[in-house]
């Protein structure tokens, strides 16, 4: 048992967590049962990447699940330092793959940054910056989308190109700065409207799918949604962009905001409910990691539950429904390629043979296996943006196993990866021998 653990069991009860002096219910949010299924094994140390970079218990999967062990029996507060240890972790799941117990630890730590968020609230108000992300953002698609369009208005005008070469991109922060660069051009408001609410099939139809657009993926990747959509489409499926859906609420889930998660998750439940599709298709494996996961958010409430759960039944990753379907003619690509694993694809959803199946499935191209393809390459949602240092110190040890591989092209199935991945080829200077791509842009490349 690590000096961790041993220290929090040993410390005496901590009696004034909530501010009247009274027992903090937040702290009945924590589910004992799963918490004490940890035997402290360490099996989880070497997947993590938190503990690879710094070594610390308290960085490791372990390590904080003896925290909030020590926070639940009301041993240890809700303080600064449980805050930072909870909110370091990149909520990868790598330590779920790597598990004996199989500890849910991704639903863990989601709930310790609840407690967290709930527990600041008690004292003082959310900062205006998260009050405005999350309340006022992105709740709202059409909000997204004039986001978006604002980000297109910079790129077409030459703004974005004048900020970079006269610096003046560098007033803004550091990682925001850096960011920039990995992002492509965005689409156009008038081609965004050209898009019709249905793709019919565009053979014999065998499924009616509802494609999870997305917030963000639908505005920065709105033409991997168009690829995607034309893949399902020549292999079957009539594609319906379902009306009203929203947010799939994983910021929200991953950031201690879970009333605004389960509020999207019924905003999508009830749309697609409509919708009355065959599946649900997404292309984002964060995205689809908390779409299969709607039913735990609403484990007291017995009537969403059994909703949510009609809803996951239907969940599919866009890479699980294309190998399933009969399988699509690619024109040959004479390239070496490789593939870095969504860890919400990989750890969260299990998908892992299916990208790989369909890439090889390339006639002519080179596969070539990329080493610890599935640990974490620092993205994690707004990780990158809000823990810059400790995100480009993981990027750059994923990138030296990218660079072993030499592919001309580093595939991925998740958009934070993608932009994530972009930035590692730029920090390495291979632009010119190496582009990322997401897996559905590179399929309707070649088909």
């Amino acid at each position: 048992m690590s000096t961790t653990v041993k220290t929090i069991e040993n410390q005496p009860a901590c009696t004034s967590l909530a501010s009247d002096g009274t027992k903090n219910l937040l702290l009945e949010t924590f589910d004992m049962e799963e918490i004490l299924n940890c035997m402290h094994c360490g099996f989880c140390l070497p997947s993590c990447p938190t503990y690879r970079q710094t070594g610390r218990e308290s960085y490791s999967p372990r390590g904080r699940i003896a925290l909030m062990k020590g926070v639940a029996k009301e041993q240890l507060p809700i303080d600064a330092e449980f805050e930072k240890n909870m909110f370091a972790c990149l909520g990868c799941r790598a330590c779920e793959t790597a598990c004996p117990a199989g500890v849910p630890y991704g639903s863990l730590i989601e709930t310790a940054r609840v407690v967290v968020e709930q527990n600041k609230k008690k004292y003082k108000k959310p900062p205006l910056v998260r009050r405005m992300v999350f309340k006022h953002l992105f709740p709202h698609p059409q909000r997204i989308k004039a986001l978006g369009t604002a980000l297109w208005v910079a790129q077409a005008s030459g703004l974005q190109k004048f900020a970079n070469r006269t610096g003046m991109i560098h007033m803004l922060p550091k990682p925001m700065a850096e960011m920039q660069q990995a992002v492509k051009k965005i689409a156009s408001p008038l081609e965004r409207k050209k898009r019709k609410p249905v793709l019919n099939a565009e053979k014999e139809k065998l499924f009616t799918v509802g494609l999870f657009t997305g917030c963000v993926m639908d505005v920065m990747f709105y033409e991997t949604n168009q690829a995607t959509a034309r893949l399902l489409s020549k292999a079957g499926c009539e594609v319906v962009f379902v009306e009203n859906q929203a947010c799939c609420g994983a910021l929200h889930a991953h950031s201690g905001e879970l009333d605004g998660a389960i509020e999207l998750a019924k905003r999508n439940i009830e749309a697609f409910e409509k919708a009355n599709v065959d599946y649900i298709v997404n292309n984002a494996g964060g995205c689809g990691a908390a779409l299969k996961d709607y039913h735990h958010w609403f484990h007291d409430d017995p009537e969403w539950k059994e909703r949510a759960m009609a809803f996951v039944a239907k969940v599919r990753d866009a890479n699980e429904l294309l190998a399933e379907l009969p399988p699509l003619t690619f024109k040959p690509l004479h390239a070496r390629v490789t593939y870095q694993d969504s860890c919400h694809l990989a750890h969260g959803q299990g998908v892992r043979n299916q990208p790989r199946q369909l890439l090889r499935s390339i006639p002519g191209i080179e596969y070539i296996e990329l080493e610890n393809a599935d640990s974490c390459c620092g993205s994690a949602g707004i990780y990158n943006l809000i823990q810059y240092e400790m995100s480009m110190q993981i990027l750059d040890d994923k990138m030296e196993h990218v660079k072993k591989t030499k592919a001309q092209i580093l595939v991925t199935s998740n958009p934070g990866c993608l932009l994530q991945m972009r930035q590692g080829i730029i920090r390495e200077g291979l632009q010119d021998k190496m582009e990322a791509v997401h897996i559905m842009d590179l399929l309707d490349r070649v088909l």
